[in-house]
């Protein structure tokens, strides 16, 4: 099945193997992660890995992640990233047979920190250097439908081992089949095709990574920031982009439901997901539309859709408590009458996932086509979406209020766009110069000299 795939040199071929490289591994820790609290009846030990997770994670993306990336290159980073999956999803398969297993998941969780901040570095890298201008959003759009049919497929595998269970929390087959599935995702990397054997669609060479010192590395940050000093306005839409993740999964579907319905929940969230991602591709990408235009359609999207989602979210966040859970549980079954008006704001916020996740990566890939400078991006991206996350999560853990992590998160994502805005308006153009294409500007001029 995949020799044909792996020998392919095509762009779309590589693109659709990165998937299934995610669908594998971050695809099954996104299955268990929307299960809320990680699949447990009590979520604190899953809230303290993830808050251990993103911390780690949020420093080696911003710089280890991106240079590492450029001095071993992208297949190789890809094939270490997906290794703390495994270990990830084997420490939730030890809790539940030790419960006081709680610290393995918390170091599992500091550890799949490290390994996710390449993948996702060499992953970002990878998605936005092969397609040409006019097919990012098209190439996003079919990296993160298969990436979430991964957690589509997972949720599935939940749901029909818990669907007759009355537990709170799921059995060890759900556990031993999401890790079989990561074990497969490692070796895939193995076969891609390395990237400097790339060709475009249109004929042109992907840029070729540059395996530089790590004093240069060091030295591209610093040039990238005073290049491109508008990114800076990008920041607080990457620091929301893995924020709201608490309150939807932790706060509202592991607070309301019971664990057939979590599971449910999960399948429609991330069924939602590919139709997101694909719909905004396509709006990104239309050929006979500028791509300034095409940027602000974008942004205009995601704004309605914040409002839509925490607006209805809102009337559902102000009728339970911490407290009132605790002492009189919902456990909302999907037969109950309550149920379907509550399942569709779960498939709403997978469309905001999807619609403000492939958005902040189009935006990046705008910016520039060459992939040292884009794992740069991809760093400052990873690494600031990680920190918000590692916020939400200790909020949690803490046990904060749910109105005040609900709250957060919809100030959050209403002020990474307002802030945005700015940066769209002046920096998208409707094509990259070739100065764009290199992280250190004296590279291109000494060419064009």
């Amino acid at each position: 099945m995949w020799l044909p795939l792996v020998l392919d040199r095509n762009p779309y071929s590589q693109v659709i193997i990165l998937g299934f490289v995610c669908f594998m591994c971050p695809g099954m820790f996104n299955a268990l992660t929307g299960l809320g609290g990680g699949g447990q009846v009590d979520g604190k030990s899953a809230a303290n890995a993830n808050c251990a997770l993103y911390s780690t994670s949020a420093f080696f993306s911003f710089f280890p992640g991106s240079s590492i990336h450029n001095v071993l290159g992208s297949r190789l980073t890809l094939f270490l990233g997906t290794f703390g999956y495994s270990l990830y999803i084997a420490s939730f398969l030890v809790v539940n047979i030790h419960p006081g297993a709680g610290a393995f998941v918390t170091t599992a969780g500091a550890l799949l920190g490290i390994c996710a901040a390449l993948l996702w570095t060499a992953q970002g890298s990878l998605m936005l250097a092969y397609p040409t201008e006019v097919q990012k959003g098209r190439f996003i759009g079919i990296f993160w439908a298969i990436f979430n049919l991964g957690a589509v497929v997972g949720a599935a595998v939940a749901l029909g081992n818990n669907f007759h269970s009355e537990a709170g929390s799921v059995g060890n087959g759900t556990y031993i089949g999401f890790l079989i599935l990561t074990l497969i995702g490692v070796c895939i990397p193995i076969f891609m095709v390395d990237p400097d054997n790339m060709i475009r669609t249109d004929g042109t060479e992907v840029a070729r990574v540059r395996h530089l010192s790590w004093k240069h590395e060091f030295y591209s940050f610093y040039l990238t920031l005073k290049t491109d000093p508008l990114i800076l306005l990008l920041f607080p839409m990457f620091f929301a982009s893995n924020y709201f993740y608490t309150w939807q999964f932790n706060d509202y579907n592991s607070a309301l439901f019971n664990i057939r319905t979590r599971a449910l929940n999960n399948i429609v969230y991330w069924l939602s997901q590919i139709f997101g991602s694909v719909a905004i591709g396509v709006i990104l990408d239309q050929p006979r539309v500028r791509r300034r235009v095409r940027a602000f359609a974008g942004w205009g999207i995601l704004l309605i859709m914040v409002f839509v989602v925490h607006v209805w979210a809102y009337f559902y966040q102000r009728t339970y408590t911490r407290e009132t859970i605790t002492n009189h549980p919902f456990d909302m079954d999907m037969y109950d009458i309550a149920y379907p008006a509550h399942c569709w704001l779960m498939i709403f916020c997978g469309l905001l996932d999807a619609m403000w996740q492939t958005t902040a990566y189009w935006l990046m890939g705008a910016m520039s086509n060459d992939p040292a400078r884009l794992a740069i991006f991809i760093g400052f991206y990873k690494s600031l979406e990680s920190a918000g996350a590692a916020v939400a999560w200790r909020e949690d853990a803490i046990k904060l209020p749910y109105m005040s992590i609900f709250t957060s998160t919809w100030g959050l994502t209403a002020a990474g766009l307002v802030l945005a805005f700015p940066m769209i308006y002046v920096r998208v153009r409707d094509h990259s110069d070739v100065i764009d294409e290199y992280v250190d500007k004296s590279l291109v001029c000494s060419k064009l000299t």
